[in-house]
């Protein structure tokens, strides 16, 4: 009989139609039933001996709120027996998404047994799971935003390390770190097996994108650094398997049924008995050429549009054309989150400036945006303290050789050492983005607020920029939103050095930096508007028509040793 090994994770949800993800124990039939008479089937697919099942659920009656279960050749196998949690529920929202309310943050350590000590505190999705279960008609998110560090594979902990030791010892290199497409799993397992997780996952739908560390520390840090990680051993079945179980595990329920339906790789994955070497070969292919695939993608919630960015594996490493997007990932960027604005607008700002149109081919123009909220959701921040910024384009210019060859080597090791790789490391870029979100929160139908949704950098902040006199600004609020960790260790050195980065001194210092390496003025100023915050914490956005509402909760012990979400700060942005 099949049992259950992993899931159900509820992924995409519109007002007809969801997904909804599992890994069962053998070949089956994976089917959703919903009370309300929606429902779903397919086969599993089979990938280095575990089988998978997307289940596209159709017949969800909008605006409605129908419970399921899972069965594996018409066994049920969801709800556990003895579930102390709700039954777990597909939302469906209404034609009109009056409102949406988003949750989001990055970079979670799976949490320890429940008869163990957390060492980082309590997790904040634990927490936020032990809400929505203790009030089921209460508030909970409509799409939960997973941006990055889902798991850990270089970082691995004491079990796991335990396991590893036991399967191949630590003696070689990786050591006690992932080495293979079996030992993701493992992290996979640790992680969402955690039983207000697999709650959680199970009945609020979410959105997720990669991060280093869901790969290796410093994933695609330069050129440099990816030569060295080539020149070893164990490197290519790391980020090989890494891919493809990312692919399996998050990639695959990002995407709408309709996507699904027209994917080559996902059909030809499910139409071999084994698709282990077809997801492979995609696999290496997206290393050894970046822009055959793209991971990033769009998803509209009504009038909210969140386009999730490939901040890692679609970077253009060469020094002197360094890049956090291809080409080709800019321009894709571009067409979805100027659609429907028309090339008229991009025409009338190249006019202004003097320029040639760069706006890539869209839709014709339309007097109103398709969107009244545009979230870009990017693992690593746009807008980071001055004295970071500023480091990090100093950093760059060093190693892009304007110091000369010996400066160029050292600036590459301090780039490693000190993790100078966010988007302030690729100044061009940079000065991308701020064009682009002035172009798409400017015009007749502008959007009320142009957000980037990060994590990464171990606390949490709003940052608010602004254009030069003169140049052309946007008319939408544009606000950096930061948030991390869900569950990690924050060290004192952070906490100090991100306060020091904020400060008046710090910008003082890191204008010296940019200085000394020759960098030019970014195109924007900002000013932090809220923040620095520590703690394990999710922020949530609540999106009603034209309006925004942005509250952050932390996990915070209770005495009795149990835990619950606290609310730090809660602010109207429009």
């Amino acid at each position: 009989m099949a049992r259950l090994r992993l899931g159900p994770l509820l992924r995409y949800v519109d007002g007809s139609s969801a997904t909804v993800w599992v890994e069962a124990s053998r070949p089956c039939a994976a089917e959703v039933r919903c009370a309300d008479g929606a429902r779903g089937e397919t086969r599993t697919f089979q990938v280095a001996g575990h089988h998978y099942a997307l289940i596209t659920v159709t017949g969800l009656s909008p605006g409605t709120t129908t419970t399921y279960e899972v069965l594996l050749d018409g066994t049920t196998v969801w709800p556990l027996p003895g579930s102390p949690f709700p039954p777990s529920a597909i939302h469906a929202p209404a034609d009109d998404h009056e409102s949406v309310r988003v949750a989001f943050g990055s970079c979670r350590w799976a949490a320890p047994p429940a008869d163990e000590k957390d060492p980082v505190g309590p997790d904040a999705l634990d927490t936020l799971a032990a809400r929505i279960a203790g009030d089921p008609d209460g508030e909970r998110p409509d799409v939960l935003l997973l941006l990055g560090d889902q798991v850990y594979a270089d970082e691995v902990s004491k079990a796991t390390r335990r396991w590893l030791e036991a399967r191949r010892g630590l003696t070689e290199p990786p050591g006690a770190e992932v080495a293979d497409y079996e030992e993701y799993t493992r992290l996979y397992y640790e992680s969402w097996l955690d039983p207000e997780i697999r709650w959680l996952l199970s009945t609020v739908p979410s959105c997720m994108i990669f991060d280093d560390h869901d790969v290796i520390d410093d994933w695609n840090t330069s050129a440099a650094w990816l030569a060295d990680m080539r020149a070893t051993p164990w490197w290519r079945e790391r980020v090989v398997s890494g891919l493809m179980s990312y692919w399996v595990y998050q990639h695959l329920g990002n995407l709408p049924p309709e996507r699904l339906a027209a994917d080559l790789l996902y059909a030809a994955v499910r139409a071999t008995p084994d698709g282990t070497d077809v997801l492979r070969a995609f696999a290496a292919e997206a290393d050894a050429a970046p822009d055959s695939v793209r991971w990033s993608y769009r998803r509209d919630f009504g009038r909210v549009r969140l386009l999730m960015l490939d901040t890692r594996a679609a970077r253009v490493l060469d020094e002197d054309n360094r890049a956090m997007l291809a080409p080709s990932e800019m321009a894709w960027l571009r067409e979805q989150a100027l659609e429907g604005r028309g090339m008229e607008q991009g025409e009338e700002r190249a006019e202004e400036q003097g320029s040639t149109p760069t706006t890539a081919p869209h839709a014709p123009h339309s007097p109103h945006a398709p969107y009244d909220h545009l979230l870009l959701g990017s693992s690593l921040p746009w807008l980071l303290p001055h004295l970071v910024h500023d480091a990090e384009a100093w950093n760059a210019a060093l190693c892009r050789g304007e110091r000369g060859a010996r400066w160029a080597r050292w600036g590459e090791d301090l780039r490693r050492r000190a993790d100078l790789e966010h988007w302030a490391a690729f100044p061009a870029s940079f000065d991308a983005l701020a064009e682009l979100i002035a172009e798409a929160g400017s015009g007749p139908g502008a959007p009320a607020t142009v957000c980037v949704l990060s994590g990464d950098v171990h606390h949490a902040y709003i940052a608010e920029p602004s254009w030069p006199k003169g140049s052309p600004g946007p008319d939408a609020r544009v606000l950096q939103l930061t948030c991390s960790p869900v569950h990690n260790s924050i060290p004192m050195s952070i906490k100090l050095g991100f306060h020091f980065g904020w400060s008046r001194v710090g910008r003082a210092l890191g204008r010296r930096f940019a200085g000394h390496g020759g960098c030019p003025s970014p195109p924007v100023d900002w000013r932090r508007t809220g923040g620095p915050w520590f703690g394990n914490q999710l922020m949530t956005l609540t999106l009603r028509g034209r309006s925004a509402r942005l509250r952050l909760d932390q996990a915070r012990e209770e005495r009795g040793g149990s835990a619950r979400l606290r609310t730090v700060v809660e602010s109207e942005l429009t």
